[in-house]
């Protein structure tokens, strides 16, 4: 979403560093571009103008005309000054109730059903017992499509019907999880198209009922300047408590996200980052401010790759390997796990640098397909041919080429590779091996820093001796010529 706002900051900040001494001019010229790139981002107006005032009240300053890098100090008021903007740091949720009551309002359109379905996921996760409530019953299907999604997840769901008020269907619920001991209750209540008097009524009416602990705006990312109206609307009868930000991996501008914040004074404490009901993630200002700024997001690919890596299951499959009994089972499940870490566009994001590369790739065939195909190839085989491979005959390999949509060709490449893959670890094992005996080069054990090197073998004294004794042969030979 950011896209197009970081590869203009990102050439104003290029020009800024290139000149060696920062003055009054330049340095507005250059926040005067920043302006229209916050602008044509689709940002507010009032929010970039009071932006635009506190970077250039602190640029302006002698830490900045007098460093050895002005260019880069303008750069790093920049960061502090967007972080500032999106919030200043990431708030968590107020669970501290039992049960703690989620209230979702937004309107129609803004994906508050779906969301209701990935915050239960994502507190699942966190080990909390969710319950999701369908209180919208004017949309045909919602309270259909909201127990439909938490059967999916495994996630108790109160049983509405769209006859049920509103405000009873909240009471009734909040009952129910008091008596069954259950963590968080979340209620999906109705939208409109667009903000009139009978939703804001029903929604005040909940709000006065259940008396909800957070009361968060599920707001369309994609809708710019009008999710500023929409959420002071809200804002201004329900006074929430934070905003889930929705679609936000789409092509749109981004303002959105720029300016909520600033004008209504309330977090972002969630982002939607696809359709599946795992792409949910908490929002984090610096990260997000660095990743517009091009300086890449390490800390969330490391908690992608802590949450899709078990380190019970890799040290398990490190026993596989070095025993050489890592089987395409055992492949196709690294596959599956690599994909859930998400396309390589989106990792390239995260890592400081790389945006670069990522443009040189746009024409280039993503290795995503490729992951597909193997997948595919794999999938068309028996449980007997993915644990041995070598009864893959000819006969066989044609059988799974039409199962895969791929050809026979195709199939004997993802075979030459895997073969040729266990080969390489089965002499890394073997090598690691030898280290850990003590052959020839006495290195110590690899297990502890201190443990004592394994005595040699006899052989290898025996060959030491047989190369010292041809040496004085080779000597004396050279002595008698002379």
């Amino acid at each position: 979403m950011f896209d197009n706002l970081s590869e203009r900051l990102d050439g104003i900040f290029k020009k800024l560093k290139g000149q060696g001494r920062l003055d009054e001019n330049n340095i507005q010229e250059g926040l005067r571009e920043v302006r229209l790139a916050l602008l044509e981002a689709d940002v507010n107006y009032r929010v970039v103008k009071d932006f635009i005032s506190r970077v250039k009240e602190r640029a302006l300053g002698q830490e900045v005309l007098r460093s050895l890098t002005p260019g880069q100090q303008v750069v790093k008021i920049v960061h502090e000054e967007l972080i500032t903007l999106l919030g200043g740091e990431s708030t968590p949720l107020n669970l501290k109730d039992i049960p703690a009551i989620i209230m979702l309002v937004g309107l129609q359109g803004s994906g508050k059903t779906t969301t209701a379905a990935k915050l239960a996921l994502y507190l699942k996760g966190q080990k909390k017992k969710a319950y999701l409530v369908p209180a919208d019953t004017y949309r045909p299907a919602a309270i259909e499509q909201l127990q439909k999604l938490a059967s999916e997840i495994e996630v108790e769901c109160f049983p509405s019907k769209a006859s049920m008020d509103p405000v009873e269907i909240a009471e009734k619920a909040l009952s129910h999880a008091r008596s069954n001991l259950l963590d968080v209750v979340i209620i999906d209540t109705a939208g409109r198209l667009h903000i009139d008097e009978p939703l804001m009524e029903e929604l005040v009416r909940i709000k006065e009922r259940v008396q909800p602990s957070e009361i968060l705006l599920v707001a369309d990312a994609m809708t710019g300047q009008d999710a500023v109206n929409i959420a002071e609307s809200f804002n201004n009868r329900l006074d929430l408590t934070g905003v889930i930000l929705t679609k936000l991996e789409g092509d749109a501008r981004g303002g959105a996200a720029l300016s909520i914040c600033s004008i209504i004074k309330r977090p972002i404490k969630f982002v939607g980052v696809g359709e599946k009901l795992k792409d949910l993630e908490v929002f984090h200002p610096d990260r997000v401010a660095s990743r517009i700024l091009g300086m890449g997001d390490i800390l969330t690919l490391i908690e992608k790759a802590q949450s899709t890596f078990d380190e019970e299951e890799a040290e398990r499959l490190e026993e596989k390997l070095l025993k050489a009994e890592f089987d395409l089972e055992d492949f196709r499940n690294q596959l599956r796990k690599i994909k859930r870490l998400g396309s390589l566009e989106g990792l390239l994001k995260l890592i400081p640098g790389m945006g670069k590369l990522r443009d040189q790739l746009k024409n280039a065939q993503m290795p995503e397909k490729e992951l597909i195909r193997t997948e595919a190839i794999i999938n068309s085989m028996t449980p007997q041919e993915r644990k041995n491979p070598k009864i893959i005959n000819q006969s066989r390999k044609e059988r799974i080429a039409r199962g895969s949509g791929t050809t026979v060709a195709e199939v004997n490449q993802l075979l030459k590779n895997f073969n040729q893959m266990k080969k390489m670890f089965k002499k890394l094992s073997g090598k690691s091996k030898k280290r850990t005996m003590g052959l020839g080069d006495g290195m110590t054990s690899p297990f502890g820093m201190g443990a004592e090197p394994s005595p040699l073998p006899k052989s290898t004294f025996t060959k030491k001796k047989k190369v010292r004794k041809k040496k004085k042969r080779q000597k004396k030979k050279g002595k008698k010529r002379r």
